[in-house]
């Protein structure tokens, strides 16, 4: 099977082979497939074996092939029998599609970017939420894209991990002590929590960063089917010194009922309820709400996605603690001084 846990050491294995054998499990609407299109194969007890001496020669073979079940691959490269890497059909498939974005993902070709993050009763400095960006020369490549290429293909935890150890490094090179790095964390690398620590406390010795600096946001896009284990594991974190924060409350799961349940150090709101919420009474009430809350527990608020001046003196109104968005200053690959409205 695909790595579940990213072999960080061994980068090839992530690889197509420029020429090799196929194995793809042997189920009847494979095999009338393969005959359909005249393709040499090789039928063996469980599998088909399928040469191919080109990736462009894989992708035609395998780019109609049905999935009507979760079809298994696995690829050799010539003149070896080991395997290079195995997973789904559908995600064989995307690996090509997206062979740049790929590289991108398994090499590592990233930075971090820096958005200021200001308290708003005095407009100082209180943090940078790292954004992740590619190193590539003239070429810019959203990062929604590479999220996206990265579920199709099974990389996601790969680029996770890549992003924060990018976030980690940019920190350690450009941030002074005392200074919070915001930083994302995809729910399945918290759930994975044993790894997850491994690998990134790794690295926070490594570039000797203080625990104390970091805040690891956390989104929830998928329903929280264990919202108390959940809380466990940010629990751990916070014994080990690290903020953590639930993004993008009133979006998705993200609700006031989970707030109460996780208790972060900070919860950011999703922008929606920020733009233009000094004209807004529904989206007042709802500020107004999770302030109520946040004075009942001790956590941080943090207004997302500020874009004008109105929407940050009425934030500073009601008592919210922290701000950014592109009114405050936009991402940028060196952290920089704050001139609000003019970014």
């Amino acid at each position: 099977m695909l790595n579940e846990k990213p072999n960080l050491e061994n980068d090839a294995s992530f690889y197509i082979p420029e020429s090799g054998l196929l194995y793809i499990q042997k189920t009847q609407a494979v095999i009338e497939y393969m005959t359909q299109k005249s393709c040499v194969y090789e039928v063996l007890s469980e599998h088909l074996m399928v040469p191919f001496e080109e990736k462009d020669t894989l992708f035609d073979i395998i780019k109609d092939m049905p999935e009507t079940v979760d079809l298994f691959t696995s690829v050799h490269p010539s003149g070896s029998g080991f395997s290079v890497l195995s997973l789904p059909l559908s995600q064989l498939k995307e690996r090509i599609r997206y062979e740049m974005l790929v590289k991108v993902i398994i090499s590592g070709s990233l930075t971090s970017y820096f958005q200021p993050i200001i308290r708003i009763q005095d407009n100082q400095i209180y943090g940078y939420e790292s954004l992740l960006r590619t190193r590539l020369p003239n070429r810019n490549i959203p990062p929604g894209l590479l999220f996206d290429v990265a579920h199709k293909t099974g990389l996601h935890s790969l680029l996770d991990l890549r992003a924060r150890e990018a976030a980690l490094k940019a920190r350690a090179e450009k941030l002074p002590r005392g200074v919070k790095s915001f930083i994302n964390f995809l729910p399945a690398s918290i759930y994975d929590y044993k790894f997850c620590l491994r690998h990134t406390f790794t690295l926070i010795e490594q570039y000797d960063i203080s625990p104390e600096d970091l805040v690891f946001e956390v989104v929830e896009t998928e329903k929280i089917n264990d919202v108390h284990f959940l809380k466990k594991i940010l629990g751990i974190y916070r014994d080990l010194g690290v903020g953590v924060a639930l993004d993008d409350l009133g979006s998705g799961y993200a609700t006031l009922e989970t707030l109460k349940i996780l208790n972060p150090n900070y919860v950011k709101i999703d922008r929606f309820f920020i733009s233009h919420c000094d004209e807004n009474k529904v989206k007042q009430r709802f500020l107004q709400e999770v302030m109520e809350i946040a004075g009942e527990t001790g956590i941080y608020v943090l207004a997302e996605g500020i874009e004008r001046e109105e929407e940050l003196l009425y934030c500073k109104s009601i008592g919210m603690h922290l701000a950014q968005g592109y009114y405050i200053g936009k991402p940028a690959p060196e952290p920089a001084a704050i001139i609000l409205g003019g970014n």
